[in-house]
């Protein structure tokens, strides 16, 4: 079960996470930890635990290890696939679901990009693919989170929009200081958009500044056979 960590210069510190299903590991004695108002891309490939890792910190699955958030801290999610598009409400309906006034609703939509006069009382289910990821991103900080999971940003969105969507993201987690964990499989966007990179394949491959994800040899350790190795702290 998560717990509270006592150190103040962490907000969230793991220690021999471990997560199996049907007693094979999904995740294996996993640990680090990082400090207030960076952004940690999650990298790996397809089953390697970045999903796994995010639901774990969240302690929606059981696993062994500690998982220890620093005093109180309020967390924002958004996970890569929420079937909301099948409920027949509005914008503004969705968003008042977090007992948030109108006002703050309409805020919330233009800090994320939105013309919210033009998109409050929209269906959900005829907004594009990038207005759907704005309303999920305004969903996960209207309550004013310190730290903000983020799974597959851009997923289903076109290029334009993905570029829009990471902008939006690095100017939100800076001015109000919130600490991103993003879970991406573009390294590039990782490169650009992340201080810290965090690979998983099973276990943790690599640990390190992001624009390290662009040699050739930490690609090798991200994507080839998985070779667990031991990092320091992340620092912001």
């Amino acid at each position: 079960m998560a717990t509270e960590n006592k150190n103040d210069d962490y907000i969230l510190n793991v220690s021999n996470l471990t997560d199996e299903i049907s007693n094979k590991p999904i995740i294996n004695n996993l640990n680090f930890k990082i400090k207030r108002g960076i952004t940690l891309a999650i990298v790996g490939p397809n089953g390697a635990g970045k999903t796994t890792l995010f639901r774990a910190l969240l302690n929606l699955v059981p696993y062994t290890g500690k998982i220890e958030w620093n005093r109180k801290m309020k967390i924002g999610y958004v996970p890569q696939v929420l079937a909301v598009r099948d409920i027949p409400i509005s914008v503004k309906e969705f968003l008042s679901f977090k007992n948030e006034s109108e006002s703050d609703i309409k805020a919330v939509l233009a800090s994320v990009g939105l013309d919210s006069d033009e998109v409050v009382d929209k269906s959900l289910a005829i907004l594009s693919g990038g207005q759907m990821r704005r309303v999920l991103i305004a969903w996960a900080i209207v309550d004013k989170p310190d730290v903000l999971l983020f799974d597959e940003p851009t997923s289903g969105v076109d290029l334009d929009s993905e570029e829009a969507i990471y902008g939006m993201l690095r100017s939100l987690t800076a001015k109000n200081e919130i600490t991103l964990l993003l879970i991406s499989h573009d390294l590039h966007i990782v490169r650009e958009y992340s201080d810290y990179a965090l690979a998983l394949n099973k276990c943790l491959v690599f640990f390190g500044e992001s624009k390290e994800v662009m040699n050739p040899a930490t690609q090798k350790l991200i994507y080839g056979e998985p070779i667990c190795k031991e990092y320091g702290d992340i620092h912001a």
